[in-house]
């Protein structure tokens, strides 16, 4: 007999419930054993502080006793050009956590590499469970009158979403909620971090798990498709309702060779499943996007986030969710790209992204993107794909891009605000940093109406320090998902000097290493936010695009998506800000949850960034392991 909507609820919710009083009941040992150890400082998980920001100087001792065993870790997100050089003992590795998995990577293809690591464990340590990453180059009519109507009623609401946006997360916050819940308490931003095991219940209230973005309760599943990095089928097989599970599901991905073949054999057990690989043609490229489109009886959806498809991105890490409004079948028989499009152009950038895979395999979807309504979406696309593009196209995709849209929408007042930066892997940036960092990518970011600049003191970048992963819910193992080799970090030291700590204390997320990937324009008074973007970008060249021949054209190797909030398309007054969540400005304004803390916390002169090829034996991490990569 098949589970019932409810009863499916129910039993999501019990789980996360009981992982809550397992952990909770976890962190009450661990300090208790510290006290009676005498070892001062605790990792703390505790309802009331996170604590993680602070450099401890002690740490408690595992709970049961240690043993070796090797772990084989590939780079998620690195700069492949820069790696393939480096001297990285590449091999290939069978998952770890799944007898059944297959061989994901193989040493036959420059771009799918993997860096074997040890580390010790202790015996009821599961924190590296799916720690394998891969490498990536860190690398990205009357419709129309009906569109017009929408936006000045759209415009008149939003004074009354403004208002009451904080009363909806309180009692989100106050009770146990469904995904509905929490998406309705978030609208119109519907920016949205992922829930995270191991942290108070009370952060994970306003988050989504991928389980529930799956689940009947956003609607009537007929087809799906997901654009990834990374894709363990059974385990994401497991996080459809089971209702949906035989429901057409189509994986776009960028797997070749040997890895190819092996996620075509994990596929042959699924007759729903169809692939579709995305052209890489410049070397070192990756398809790095991750995205989901949702069909529903009565609609569609688009969900662009940071994760892959495997359990470790969706159980402690901290990753970063957009979701569109459920998207209404226009009635139109032939629709054009025009219809339905938004004020931010989202349904013809979609369409143009997924015409640039340039196969049939996504004819089908599309037609269904064709077929729908998307004049409530409020964000830009922010996306790049593979090639050396020129003349219009130049500006269609990567930093290029950004550049286009601020200067037609920012706001001027920001020419002298911070650009901040985080992200989760540093590609090779070349040994000046006004050759590409602080010249035509900063130049792209800092950009207003009234111009661009490239001055370095406004760049602050947020990178995970070697205490925030070692003081992680994970541990060491969390920098398996974090590439930056120190063959690369030698040839750029200038980045150290931008460089701030992973601290989201507000979010509960200081332990939950970083995956997300997000870069905002910021006041120096931390108050306004002028802009911002979440992504799969990382800070690369390859994600972002590098100018060539004399800026005539954009090279970029790999698939990146993500979306940029401009307050235009928010605030009543068709221009601003957004403010900072809880500060004391603009009430009537929108206020935007940073994924972090503000103000930002500056590397220290002991602090040194994550290098994951660089060992960890002086001191233990929060569950007692050391790092020895190979």
């Amino acid at each position: 007999m098949k589970t019932s909507d409810e009863d499916y609820a129910a039993e999501l919710q019990q789980k996360f419930d009981e992982e809550d009083r397992r952990q909770k009941k976890m962190e009450e040992q661990d300090k208790k054993l510290a006290l009676a150890l005498s070892l001062g400082h605790e990792i703390s998980g505790s309802e009331d502080e996170d604590v993680s920001c602070q450099v401890k100087k002690k740490y408690n001792s595992p709970r049961t006793p240690k043993t070796r065993s090797t772990l084989e870790i590939s780079d998620s997100d690195s700069d492949l050009e820069e790696a393939s050089s480096s001297g990285v003992n590449v091999k290939n590795s069978p998952r770890t956590n799944d007898k059944n998995a297959l061989n994901k990577r193989s040493s036959s293809s420059p771009n799918k590499s993997l860096l074997q690591g040890s580390y010790k464990i202790p015996k009821k340590n599961k924190s590296s469970d799916d720690s394998q990453r891969k490498r990536s180059d860190s690398k990205d009519s009357s419709d129309e009158e009906t569109n017009h109507t929408r936006s000045k009623k759209r415009k008149k609401d939003d004074v009354e979403q403004g208002e009451s946006s904080k009363k909806r997360k309180k009692e989100v916050n106050d009770k146990h909620s469904t995904v509905l819940d929490v998406i309705d308490a978030a609208t119109p931003l519907s920016f949205f971090m992922t829930k995270v095991t191991g942290i108070a219940s009370k952060y994970n209230n306003t988050a989504v798990h991928i389980s529930e973005l799956l689940s009947p309760a956003m609607g009537d599943l007929e087809a799906s498709v997901q654009f990834n990095y990374m894709h363990d089928i059974p385990w994401l097989m497991q996080q459809y309702h089971p209702k949906f599970r035989s429901k057409p599901l189509l994986l776009v991905h960028g797997e070749q060779r040997d890895s190819k073949n092996a996620l075509h054999e994990e596929a042959s057990n699924y007759p729903n499943i169809r692939l579709c690989q995305a052209r890489l043609e410049i070397m070192y490229g990756t398809h790095h996007s991750k995205m989901m489109i949702l069909l529903y009886k009565d609609g569609l959806r688009v969900v662009i986030h940071t994760a892959n498809l495997i359990h470790s991105d969706w159980h402690q890490k901290s990753q970063g969710v957009w979701i569109s409004p459920l998207f209404p079948k226009l009635s139109h028989k032939s629709p054009t790209p025009q219809m339905g499009n938004s004020a931010t152009n989202f349904k013809v950038d979609l369409l143009e992204y997924i015409a640039a895979y340039k196969t049939k395999g996504l004819s089908e979807w599309q037609g269904h993107l064709l077929q729908h309504d998307m004049t409530e979406a409020r964000v830009h696309i922010i996306a790049s794909v593979p090639g050396r593009h020129q003349g219009e196209s130049k500006m269609k995709w990567g930093h290029m891009k950004m550049r286009k849209i601020l200067k037609d929408h920012a706001d001027g007042q920001a020419k002298n605000w911070s650009v901040i930066g985080q992200f989760s892997s540093v590609g090779s940036l070349g040994p000046d940093k006004n050759k590409w960092l602080c010249a035509e990518w900063l130049g792209s970011l800092s950009t207003t109406p009234s111009g661009r600049t490239s001055n370095p003191s406004l760049l602050k970048l947020i990178f995970p320090s070697v205490d925030n992963v070692r003081l992680s819910l994970e541990g060491y193992p969390a920098g398996a998902s974090l590439p930056y080799s120190a063959r690369t970090a030698v040839k750029q030291q200038y980045f150290n000097e931008f460089l701030h700590q992973w601290c989201a204390t507000k979010r509960g997320r200081s332990r939950a290493s970083p995956h997300i990937k997000t870069y905002a324009r910021v006041s120096p008074d931390h108050t306004k936010i002028s802009w911002f973007v979440v992504t799969s970008a990382n800070l690369s060249k390859a994600a972002w695009g590098a100018l060539e021949k004399k800026e005539a054209q954009l090279m970029i190797r790999s698939y990146e998506i993500g979306v940029l909030f401009l307050p235009k398309h928010y605030n009543p007054s068709g221009d601003g800000y957004f403010t900072v969540e809880d500060s004391e400005s603009g009430a009537k304004r929108l206020s935007f949850p940073l994924p972090w803390d503000l103000p930002l916390m500056p590397y220290q002169a002991k602090d040194s960034p994550w290098v994951w090829d660089v060992p960890h034996t002086e001191k233990p991490d929060s569950n007692g392991n050391a790092w020895v990569p190979s």
